[in-house]
């Protein structure tokens, strides 16, 4: 069998191809990006208000939202896959990097548990949502999710500055900028994509 020889150009219009095929991908399934983003905000927004404004000790029990996310995440996903015809390189990529993101997450609220919930954590939760929105943004070529992993690993230095209480509110920004808006805007992106002749 011979092998077949790509021109450079040929070559980049392949990957590029591919990265498009990703990014509808990811804009369709950016509703994973949307459920967890929403959810983890609303829980540090909750998490701040239970515990410093209601002053209810058992403040962390918002956390309990993600236990139906999961089970719709995890509906969704399987529903997806049954529709995908074929996945990319790239989209092999993303998915096993947020793979090992979801356990690093899990791993991390273990270590969370174990050493109590005052303690000084919420930056290395923030270093993830940067790290994986920063990875993903460089592989889908996609500046927002690029900028929006920067602002994360930003609003985790910042947040050193300050103490547990205000942490959480620095949490719910990070997942503001780093999943919620570029979620939205690889969206509207794609959408426009799609609609142009």
């Amino acid at each position: 069998m011979q092998e077949e020889n790509f021109s450079p150009q040929a070559s980049l219009a392949l990957i590029q191809s591919m990265i498009a095929k990703t990014r509808q991908g990811i804009s369709d399934n950016s509703v994973h990006f949307l459920i967890w983003g929403w959810v983890t905000f609303v829980a540090c927004i909750g998490q701040f208000i239970l515990k410093n404004m209601l002053d209810y000790e058992q403040h962390y029990l918002v956390w309990l939202l993600v236990f139906p996310a999961s089970i719709a995440s995890f509906y969704l996903g399987m529903k997806q896959n049954k529709k995908r015809e074929a996945t990319t390189y790239v989209g092999e990529s993303m998915q096993y990097l947020w793979m090992g993101m979801g356990i690093g997450y899990f791993v991390l609220s273990m270590i969370l548990t174990r050493l109590g919930w005052n303690t000084t954590i919420y930056p290395f939760f923030m270093l993830l949502y940067g790290l994986g929105t920063f990875i993903s943004g460089k592989l889908l070529e996609f500046k927002p999710l690029v900028y929006g992993g920067l602002m994360a690993w930003a609003l985790a230095i910042g947040s050193t500055f300050f103490n547990y209480d205000y942490q959480i509110l620095f949490g719910a920004a990070a997942i503001l900028v780093s999943y919620i808006i570029p979620s939205y805007l690889l969206k509207i992106k794609v959408n426009k994509k799609n609609d142009t002749p």
